[in-house]
């Protein structure tokens, strides 16, 4: 069996996907979404096709190492994420090739089921509680939000206090929070915000600083109890380590879209369990880049919960996570759980003509560009 051809998607509303196909008919999906940036990703698709194509789709290891180490320039989100979505449809290919789950191919699973959590806006404080009973109502008992909206370096007491008002909201609804930072807080102000909210039990605060701050990090890791989450901006094993070393995370975040797809994701995670550190995969992208994920947790032991983007405000103009499945139940959650897919390979089926249609008219998603009250440049 060789690899016949190397194709990619690019469907609303901003997602990758990858086909992968062999000599013998058989095929693979992947998805390799990197958000705002699918034009520099399938870009990164002509080295990678040059190199495959003709080779043994089954050897998913040395085309990871191939395809990771032989351009001389490695990592960063543009190379990682072609390469994610290349391995994700290659574990898809062999899995349905031998008629089994890609988490059997790995192992087996350690589990049937992952809780998951889905993703509430809460940039405003009246619009947290309405948000919080919706989640409530499709069955989940996990939500993750933002901490802030735009922010100055240095705030005030009241925008801190704003902070905590957002969080009694969603918990009156009954929810777990998880609290996404989101890069926008700078370092004057991180460490009030997280002192602040350690009294209110929360899952997680997510990106109290961004991963390029190591340091600061570090320090506000071991100035509060609440669990640090970070890893969407990282992008390999190598990436990760410093802050396993450090002791400045306690969930790490990697994203199978950006970060190495399934096979270098299940070594972060064997990593992070020799540091007793949780997983909590990024995922407010597609069908596959979750199915993945699910692959993940099905045989990692320490993956704890799983994000999803049903429903998420990205998904607009009636492109929400599961249009292009023809069998939706598979990533359904049920009881705020999402079941792991027991088909082959990566356990769902992509409705083919859909995204050659949906590719004929391709999105340019790209993110707001914020300012604060003065006019400078705000991280969104």
């Amino acid at each position: 069996m060789k690899i016949r051809r190397i194709e990619t998607f690019v469907v609303p509303p901003r997602w990758l996907f990858v086909r992968v196909e062999a000599d013998d008919g058989h095929f693979g999906w992947g998805e390799g979404s990197l958000e705002g940036h699918a034009e520099a990703v399938e870009g990164a698709f002509e080295n990678l096709r040059d190199r495959f194509v003709g080779h043994d789709p089954f050897r998913i290891e040395d085309i990871w190492q191939i395809g990771y180490r032989s351009g001389f320039y490695r990592g960063g989100p543009v190379l990682m994420s072609a390469l994610s979505g290349l391995d994700q449809a290659l574990w898809d290919l062999k899995g349905r090739a031998l008629g089994q789950p890609a988490w059997e191919l790995m192992g087996g699973r350690v589990r049937d089921r992952i809780r998951a959590y889905a993703w509430i806006g809460a940039d405003r404080p009246h619009e947290v509680g309405e948000a919080a009973r919706g989640r409530r109502a499709q069955g989940f008992s996990a939500v993750k939000m933002n901490a802030t909206a735009e922010l100055d370096r240095i705030g005030t007491p009241k925008a801190i206090e704003d902070v905590a008002e957002r969080v009694h909201a969603a918990q009156a609804e009954g929810m777990d929070v998880g609290l996404d930072f989101h890069g926008r807080v700078h370092r004057p102000m991180a460490k009030q915000l997280a002192k602040m909210l350690e009294p209110l039990g929360l899952l997680f605060i997510e990106e109290p600083l961004l991963s390029e701050n190591p340091e600061g990090l570090a320090q506000i890791a071991h100035l509060v109890a609440t669990p640090i989450a970070l890893g969407e901006r990282l992008y390999s094993r190598w990436d990760f380590k410093p802050f396993f070393e450090s002791g400045a995370v306690d969930i790490i975040q990697p994203d199978l879209s950006h970060a190495g797809g399934l096979s270098e994701c299940r070594r972060i995670a064997a990593m992070a369990e020799a540091y007793d550190v949780a997983v909590a995969p990024h995922c407010p992208l597609g069908p596959l880049a979750l199915a993945a994920c699910l692959q993940l947790a099905a045989t990692a032991p320490n993956v704890a919960i799983q994000e999803m983007s049903l429903g998420i405000h990205y998904n607009t103009g009636g492109h929400d996570l599961l249009n292009f499945l023809t069998d939706k139940q598979v990533l359904t959650p049920v009881d705020g759980y999402l079941p792991i897919p027991t088909g082959p390979g990566l356990g769902v089926e992509i409705d083919e003509a859909a995204v050659r249609e949906a590719d004929k008219d391709r999105h340019r998603w790209r993110n707001p560009v914020w300012r604060t009250r003065d006019g400078s440049f705000a991280e969104w």
